[in-house]
């Protein structure tokens, strides 16, 4: 039961030991990254990595010979961010016409030697929360995740404030969160919308959850910070066991205008289906 969480604190003391690189380097490990999984060549990952790589998915350790990255996957889209304070990257992967459907999430963690010494996965599929491939690419579409001008981009701080509110309301509702327009998260493969109440967005949340042992990824440029963390007992099937989760958000003068999310459930279905709406 609580082998998933030891996992989980691992990577986020893992995340301590990161350094700066540029992002000429991380575009080139998300190309690579990407290429791997493109092609079932996980080779190509460990080509990047130290030999103390870490591998998971779902928040458990795998042998990366074997996992997700050894399978090639169609993907129809992908999006990456990049880090370059942390040494780390974000990588969103959408394979909705794949034989077996899937929605990745990815998250490289680099060393002071410039090689990886992390790389964990959520690997959403049918049965996992909300699952949709396809919904989560047509939401995706019409979406503008453009590189911000410089005179325009937020700095780290307000960008991870931001991200840190939203899970800070999950457990005080006194917790304002930065939202603006179009009011939506891209939940699974379903739009959770909110209420817009002239620029601001009021979504609801719970106010009993606590979310600790956040990792996150935050890239200036794009206006984006993502955070690995787990739900604490969400899987109403499994006890107290965390759900493993990412959730990706795009802010944009200190407010959220997207947010993302893949969420795995331990067990198979996690008391919900791809068409019933999600609250969290």
């Amino acid at each position: 039961m609580f082998y998933i969480h030891s996992v989980i604190v691992a990577a986020y003391y893992a995340t301590a030991v990161a350094a700066e690189c540029s992002r000429e380097f991380l575009k080139n490990a998300t190309d690579k990254y990407v290429a791997a999984q493109s092609s079932g060549q996980s080779s190509t990952v460990t080509a990047l990595a130290a030999g103390n790589l870490t591998y998971t998915e779902n928040a458990k350790a795998v042998d990366i010979k074997t996992g997700t990255l050894s399978q090639p996957i169609k993907i129809d889209f992908t999006r990456s961010a990049h880090d370059t304070v942390q040494c780390a990257t974000f990588t969103e992967l959408i394979a909705a016409t794949n034989p077996h459907p899937y929605v990745i999430h990815t998250r490289m963690v680099f060393g002071a030697d410039q090689k990886a010494t992390l790389v964990e996965s959520i690997v959403t599929d049918n049965g996992d929360w909300l699952f949709n491939a396809t919904g989560t690419l047509t939401l995706n579409a019409p979406e503008k995740w453009d590189p911000i001008p410089k005179e325009k981009q937020d700095s780290r701080a307000v960008i991870k404030a931001a991200g840190d509110a939203y899970f800070d309301r999950f457990g005080n509702a006194s917790v304002t969160v930065p939202w603006g327009p179009p009011c939506y998260r891209l939940e699974g493969g379903l739009a959770a919308r909110g209420t817009l109440k002239g620029d601001e967005c009021v979504m609801e949340w719970p106010s009993t959850i606590h979310i600790p042992y956040r990792r996150y990824v935050i890239d200036e440029e794009m206006g984006v910070v993502d955070m690995f963390i787990g739900f604490p007992g969400l899987d109403r099937t499994q006890g107290q066991d965390p759900m493993p989760d990412s959730h990706v958000f795009r802010v944009e003068g200190g407010k959220i205008k997207y947010c993302h999310t893949a969420s795995a459930c331990v067990k198979e279905g996690c008391g919900l289906n791809s068409t019933t709406f999600g609250r969290f």
